[in-house]
């Protein structure tokens, strides 16, 4: 039992020097008005107003937001201006600040004055259980990744992606993003912000591939404010006080969400992890790179695990996919160098008992 107090003394210490000099915390979030210049998005039934404008508007009230509540906070913004971005830029950006979040703001429309309502999405397949709202969101991810094509450099083969092409969202939503959950956390989080707003009907979240949030590194959720193709929706959009107060609803989600990541992914880069070889102290330690968390069970032979035979780890409603475990965290990190060609957004965890840790 001293050896235990004493480990957990270690640990007491290690904890406090950790949260004074190394902790991990949300510090760079990208904003991302979508559409703009050449791309006006979608178009109120007269013509008169585009998605483009609206976008920038809430992208910079919530820029603007985040800045004062956290002059710490980095906020990049894809466009800050009516310019045309494309999508590969857009996720390009947010990789190249290396950010811990990416938001990307639309407004929908459908054919239906009708429809309406907000709604968030992360990578996935779209849900074919509600069949007319699997058609709407196909719709919408159709249109939204059309986009693609208005980009001057643009060509399929290259881009290994066509958005009239079916087998383009088979691909996409086989390599679903190591930062799934976190997505998702962040989408419930934002939709619950969103509840009571200026949108008054609820869509959801949903997973849906779109080619944005595919092309990101870190936990990336695409959030629709609305229809502008419905007439009580473009009636609150175009009130400057209510795009206001649906920036600050996701300012309140950010915040949220920021003070769930910070104290998640709070250790120190620089100490070294203890390995427990006694039963009396704990669950033994290894680590091992997790590839992919993904909401279904992914059978040995998948082609996404591309030969490797990875340990599952169940966490709530989505499964983590890890390989190259070992006792050594060298030996993984030398593994990690060459999956990391294989899977991008993949990353070394401590493994301990049936939790897992991010390492960096």
């Amino acid at each position: 039992m001293k050896r235990v107090a004493l480990i957990l003394f270690s640990l007491f210490l290690t904890s406090l020097y950790a949260s004074a000099e190394g902790n991990i915390i949300l510090k760079t979030v990208v904003v991302d008005a979508g559409h703009g210049g050449k791309d006006p998005g979608a178009i109120s039934k007269d013509g008169k107003t585009k998605e483009k404008t609206f976008t920038l508007d809430i992208a910079q009230r919530l820029e603007k937001l985040i800045k004062q509540k956290y002059p710490d906070v980095k906020v990049v913004m894809t466009r800050s201006d009516d310019r045309f971005i494309s999508l590969d830029r857009r996720a390009q950006i947010a990789n190249e600040c290396s950010a811990d979040l990416f938001i990307s703001i639309h407004i929908n429309s459908a054919y239906s004055t009708k429809s309406s309502g907000f709604s968030t999405h992360v990578l996935g397949q779209s849900s074919q259980k509600n069949r007319d709202l699997y058609k709407a969101n196909l719709d919408l991810v159709k249109r939204e990744n059309s986009v693609i094509m208005l980009d001057d450099n643009y060509n399929p083969k290259s881009a290994g992606f066509d958005p009239s092409d079916p087998s383009s969202y088979i691909f996409m939503t086989m390599m679903q993003s190591a930062h799934l959950e976190q997505s998702i956390d962040f989408a419930q989080i934002i939709n619950e912000n969103l509840k009571g707003g200026p949108v008054k009907v609820n869509r959801g979240v949903s997973q849906d591939p779109f080619y944005v949030l595919w092309k990101t590194t870190m936990p990336a959720v695409l959030v629709e404010l609305g229809f502008i193709s419905n007439p009580q929706d473009l009636a609150q959009l175009k009130k400057p006080s209510e795009r206001q107060a649906l920036a600050q609803r996701l300012l309140n989600a950010f915040t949220e969400y920021k003070k769930l990541y910070d104290s998640t992914t709070s250790f120190s880069s620089e100490t070294e992890l203890l390995h427990y070889d006694d039963p009396e102290v704990g669950p033994q330690v290894y680590y091992g790179v997790q590839i992919f968390a993904v909401s279904s069970q992914v059978h040995k032979e998948d082609s996404r695990l591309m030969g490797y035979i990875p340990e599952v780890f169940p966490s709530g409603k989505i499964n983590k996919y890890v390989v190259a475990t070992d006792a050594s965290l060298d030996k993984v990190k030398e593994e990690y160098k060459k999956i990391k060609k294989r899977y991008p957004d993949s990353f070394i965890v401590k493994i301990e008992g049936s939790e897992l840790h991010r390492v960096k």
